[in-house]
């Protein structure tokens, strides 16, 4: 009798963990070709390193991008964060639907849980909707910043200039072209006080940031604030007051910042705008991290740890999870059972869900963190960077605070894993891992346990 063959079975967050997972690998392949450095090839593991940082849409990088990568590097860099932001699987439906297979029940169960929503039968919709939806706004976008970059760099590479960035800024990437272009410094730090620049590239973080089925139910309700979901209208009010929030402690924190000399209030808003807004994993910025103050530099960490939208291009723990947790202490607070959020309750194994996450992202941040300060040697692996990196490669941010250039090959290991981790998701990552177990039968006996 023949053996019987090991099959091992392919659920659907082991799909998109291992899709995501093949898109990095060719992207390294292609960036450490001598003909995407400049200066001859690159060490396969910063060419790794870059790959997942654009795949995961993060934005951390070891170099340049404009000075160290050719046309071609940088493309592929473009190419890996559109397909990142987007989503592997909606590439692999686009194929699909290209190729006129139809999608099958499998691929459609993969689709909702990479988007966070929609149904079996809306799932080619959905599709398209993505597709069309997030190229016309990098098309309105880029439009947009042409205004400013023809002027500076000219017709052909202004327009190239407008693409990437409108792409990386939708993607909330935060890959910039800026590096030796302008003496003040890499990133936005040029166009700081440029409001259709700074403006724009808000407008195109916060839209990528809300999340595909958002900007479905707005679209299918034409704005009509009473007939939206329960759920876009939580994420709605909490991003917006998030946003709101930031703007302020930012302007009041950073107010007596030498950075700041010399600037009136409009160029001051607006620098806190685009702070709150980036923040929440765009990566861009136009005041350099290390600028920050003390209570700056932390409120720009627990943005980066509460991050965007589920089912879009941003990363963090997520808003719709950051809501739950804060209901239901307030719930625990106020000693009822029941987590209610207007008129809806929510059920209780969200809390949990959410709980875990909020736990599994504190726990990987503080490992992350203790490693790279045991590793690195003093000066740099310092507490405040290392722990400022770590929260925004989990969180795909892209913020930094210079460390990334010097660490070494194990601390961009180390980010390497938050960084694929942080995109593919927490609970998918987990759920991918975990074995497939039959439910306990028999409920253990209750014993008393104190907490608090």
């Amino acid at each position: 009798m023949a053996a019987p063959k090991f099959k091992p079975k392919m659920n659907v967050w082991r799909y998109l963990s291992l899709g995501y997972l093949v898109v990095i690998l060719l992207g390294s392949v292609l960036l450490v070709l001598p003909p995407a450095a400049r200066e001859g090839s690159t060490r396969y593991i910063d060419a790794l390193f870059t790959a997942v940082s654009a795949s995961c849409v993060t934005g951390l990088t070891p170099f340049d991008v404009n000075t160290h990568w050719t046309l071609f590097g940088q493309i592929v860099i473009l190419l890996l964060i559109q397909l990142g932001g987007l989503g592997f699987m909606t590439f692999v439906s686009i194929l699909l639907l290209t190729v006129k297979r139809g999608l099958s029940i499998y691929t459609r169960r993969a689709m909702m849980q990479s988007m966070a929503g929609g149904t079996y039968a809306g799932v080619k919709t959905l599709v398209k909707r993505i597709v069309i939806g997030s190229f016309t706004v990098e098309t309105v976008g880029a439009a947009l910043l042409c205004i400013r970059f023809i002027p500076d760099f000219g017709a052909g590479w202004g327009i190239y200039y407008s693409i990437f960035h409108a792409v990386s800024a939708f993607c909330n990437a935060g890959f910039d072209l800026m590096g030796g272009c302008f003496t003040e410094g890499p990133s936005l730090v040029h166009y700081a006080r440029d409001p259709l620049v700074v403006l724009v590239v808000c407008a195109l973080i916060i839209l990528g940031g809300l999340g595909f089925c958002i900007w479905g139910d707005v679209f299918d309700c034409k704005l009509h604030l009473k007939k939206l979901q329960f759920y876009t209208k939580v994420i709605l009010v909490v991003n917006s007051a998030l946003l709101i929030l930031g703007t302020l402690l930012f302007l009041l924190f950073e107010r007596n910042q030498p950075v700041y000399e010399g600037w009136n209030f409009g160029e001051r808003l607006l620098a806190a705008i685009f702070c709150s807004t980036t923040a929440r994993t765009a990566g861009f910025y136009t005041v350099d991290p290390s600028a920050l103050s003390e209570s700056g530099y932390l409120l720009t960490v627990i943005l980066m740890f509460i991050g965007g939208n589920s089912g879009s291009t941003a990363g963090g723990i997520k808003v719709g999870t950051f809501a739950v947790i804060a209901m239901g202490m307030l719930s625990v607070f106020r000693g009822r059972r029941d987590i209610n959020i207007g008129k809806r309750r929510i059920d209780g194994s969200l809390l949990s869900q959410a709980l875990a996450i909020f736990t599994a992202f504190l726990l990987l941040v503080l490992t992350a963190t203790i490693l790279i300060c045991a590793v690195e040697p003093s000066g740099v692996g310092d507490f405040q960077r290392a722990l400022f990196e770590s929260v925004s490669a989990l969180g795909t941010v892209g913020l930094s605070m210079s460390l990334t250039p010097a660490l070494g090959v194990f601390s961009k290991l180390v980010l390497i894993v938050l960084m694929y981790t942080g995109r593919v998701g927490i609970l998918t990552l987990g759920f991918a891992l975990g074995a497939k177990r039959e439910t306990v039968e028999v409920r253990r006996p209750v014993d008393t346990f104190f907490i608090g």
